[in-house]
C-alpha cells in the first residue's frame, strides 16, 4: 500500500507545480489558456482523489478544489463566450468591453478566499493523506480504488439506460468516467473505442450546453440578442449530434 500512496502523493505534488505555474500565467495575463489550465489542474486533482471520498469524508483539498472550480466557472464561461463572439461580425464593441473586464475577473479569482484555501490545503495535504490512509485504508487499496472507479462507469450506464435521461447529468457522468480513465488508465483499462466515444459524447454535450448557456444569458444581456436566432438553430443541431454520440457510446459499452 505504501508504494501506491507514495505514487499518489507524487502525482499531487506534480499537479501542484502545474497549478502554480498556470496561476502565475493567469496573474500576468500572458495567454488565453491560463485559466483553462488552472481548471484542468483542479479537475485532475479531484479525479485523482475521487476514489477515496468514502474513506476520507472531508478531504480539505477535494473540498477546496471543488470550491475554486465552482467560482472559476463563470470566468471560464466569459472566456468561451468571448471566443464565440469573435466568430460574428458586428460584435466588436461588445468584444472590446468584455475583453477589458476579463483581467479584473482574473485578479478577483486569484485573490479569492477559495484560491487561498487551495494553496493551504496543498501545503497540508501530503501528511493528512498519509495519516488518513494509515487510519482508514483497506488492506488492498489498489483493488478498492479499482472498485470505486468501476462504480462511476456503472452510474453512467444506468443513467444512459433511462429513456428520460437528463443531458446535464449525463454530461457530468461522462466527464467523470473519462477523467477517471485518464487519471487511472492502469486500473480503469477501458477499450480505446469506448474512450473515443466518451470524448465525442462529451464534446457534443459540451456544444449543446454552451448554446443553452448563451441563450440564457441573452435573455438578460440585450447586446447578445442579434445572435439568438443562430444559437437556437445550433442548439437544435447540437441536440441531434449529442443523441447520435450517446447512441455510439451506448454501443461501445455493450461490446
Amino acid at each position: 500500500m505504501s508504494e501506491f500512496v507514495d505514487a499518489l502523493v507524487a502525482r499531487v505534488l506534480l499537479l501542484e507545480i502545474n497549478l502554480l505555474a498556470s496561476r502565475e500565467r493567469l496573474a500576468a495575463n500572458t495567454d488565453a489558456e491560463a485559466l483553462h489550465d488552472v481548471r484542468i489542474a483542479l479537475r485532475k486533482l479531484r479525479s485523482l482523489l475521487r476514489p477515496f471520498r468514502k474513506l476520507i469524508e472531508h478531504d480539505p483539498l477535494v473540498n477546496a478544489a471543488a470550491a475554486l472550480g465552482r467560482i472559476s466557472s463563470p470566468v471560464r464561461d466569459s472566456e468561451v463566450l468571448l471566443a464565440e463572439l469573435h466568430r460574428h461580425a458586428g460584435m466588436e464593441p461588445v468584444i472590446a468591453r468584455r475583453q477589458r473586464e476579463l483581467p479584473k475577473q482574473y485578479q478577483a479569482l486569484l485573490g479569492s478566499a477559495e484560491a487561498l484555501r487551495v494553496q493551504r490545503a496543498l501545503d497540508l495535504w501530503p501528511g493528512f493523506f498519509r495519516q488518513s490512509m494509515h487510519d482508514a485504508a483497506p488492506e488492498h487499496l489498489k483493488a478498492y480504488v479499482t472498485k470505486q472507479l468501476a462504480k462511476e462507469s456503472q452510474r453512467l450506464s444506468e443513467a444512459m439506460a433511462d429513456p428520460e435521461h437528463d443531458r446535464h447529468r449525463l454530461r457530468i457522468l461522462i466527464k467523470r468516467v473519462r477523467y477517471c480513465a485518464d487519471t487511472y488508465p492502469q486500473l480503469v483499462n477501458l477499450p480505446s473505442k469506448h474512450i473515443k466515444a466518451l470524448r465525442q459524447a462529451q464534446n457534443a454535450l459540451g456544444a449543446w450546453h454552451d448554446r443553452l448557456q448563451w441563450l440564457a444569458r441573452a435573455e438578460q444581456e440585450a447586446e447578445l440578442a442579434p445572435l439568438v436566432g443562430q444559437w437556437q438553430q445550433e442548439l437544435a443541431q447540437a441536440e441531434q449530434r449529442s443523441d447520435v454520440a450517446l447512441e455510439r457510446l451506448a454501443a461501445t459499452s455493450t461490446v
